[in-house]
């Protein structure tokens, strides 16, 4: 390989990170070096973990060659279930019944996660529903069902369901702890697992993985499994961090960050190419985008108009580079 070719590979690779330095250093200007200081950098992560979790869902079906929309209602749905179970007694309870045990709730919400997980996988894998078609009816159907178990925000709740999302101790956040935990569980499914590696096969070309022995439709079901877990996660961490679930905006357009983040990230909308490293360089380039525009007073409208073109630029971006390598 020529200097030159070395040279387009660094960029290529490491690209992300510059202009990841750069957004870091223009919002520090913009805010007076507000931005800059240890207390913003805290918040920034504590906010973005939840996302990042989605994330880390989201880049897995992106990398199958699909999408999930439905995790910011899956979030919402798991959300309310754990905590519909874990409010205090008095006020008014939402069930009626006693104050459950924190993994109680945690794992309901986490199994409500899985099982949508699985039907999503099961309609792309086995009726070959387009994701974008399967997910859009869950997140309906998730987000609908949520506002049917309440329709206000449960809240009141038990201090051990609140303790993933809320516990710190100095320069310790339980919540950046989570968030680490999946980071570092995605790395090994991708860079050390047969399952990480049939999903690269599924998303170059799902017909020559099935040749390779892949069972691309327990692989896939898998995938949405693994997607919908994290959301149910992200679910619990919002009401623990914020004291309520609310079924009608926790977690409402949270898919649209987590995807972006994904995509910006490298993750390839055509399927095959994710990179952890670059997945996690995403999720902070949106986390100061989101954190420096709010520090800089900016519309949430124009903010949204500002996000909705990063993922333009980054999926024609992604198009335009995959295109010349063909």
């Amino acid at each position: 390989m020529d200097k030159a070719a070395k040279k387009n590979s660094w960029v290529s690779d490491n690209g992300i990170w510059v202009v990841l330095i750069v957004l870091v250093v223009l919002a520090s200007i913009a805010t007076g070096g507000k931005f800059a200081t240890v207390g913003n950098a805290t918040t920034l992560l504590t906010s973005e973990s939840v996302k990042g979790i989605m994330a880390f869902g989201v880049a897995l079906a992106i990398l199958s060659k699909g999408i999930d929309l439905s995790t910011g209602a899956v979030a919402a749905l798991s959300g309310v279930v754990g905590a519909a179970l874990c409010q205090l007694e008095g006020g008014s309870k939402l069930w009626g019944t006693s104050t459950m045990p924190a993994i109680v709730g945690i794992l309901a919400a986490v199994a409500i996660g899985v099982f949508v997980g699985f039907l999503n996988g099961a309609m792309v894998a086995y009726l070959h529903l387009h994701p974008f078609i399967a997910t859009l009816g869950t997140q309906l159907m998730c987000r609908a069902t949520a506002k049917m178990i309440s329709n206000k925000p449960v809240s009141n709740l038990s201090d051990g369901y609140r303790f993933l999302g809320r516990f710190h101790s100095g320069a310790f956040y339980m919540i950046v702890v989570v968030f680490l935990i999946f980071c570092i569980c995605l790395g090994f499914m991708l860079n050390f697992t047969r399952f990480g590696k049939s999903i690269y096969a599924i998303g170059g070309n799902d017909q020559a993985a099935r040749v390779a022995g892949i069972n691309v439709e327990h692989s896939l079901v898998k995938v949405y499994m693994w997607c919908s877990l994290c959301a149910a996660v992200a679910g619990v961490l919002l009401g623990g961090r914020t004291g309520s679930v609310d079924p009608s905006t926790t977690g409402l357009n949270y898919e649209l960050d987590a995807i972006a983040a994904a995509t910006v990230g490298g993750t390839s909308q055509t399927g095959g190419i994710c990179r952890i490293s670059g997945v996690i360089c995403g999720i902070l380039i949106m986390g100061v985008i989101n954190n420096g525009l709010v520090m800089m007073g900016v519309d949430d409208n124009v903010t949204n108009i500002i996000k909705g073109l990063i993922i333009i630029g980054s999926v024609a971006f992604d198009m335009r580079k995959n295109r010349v390598k063909v």
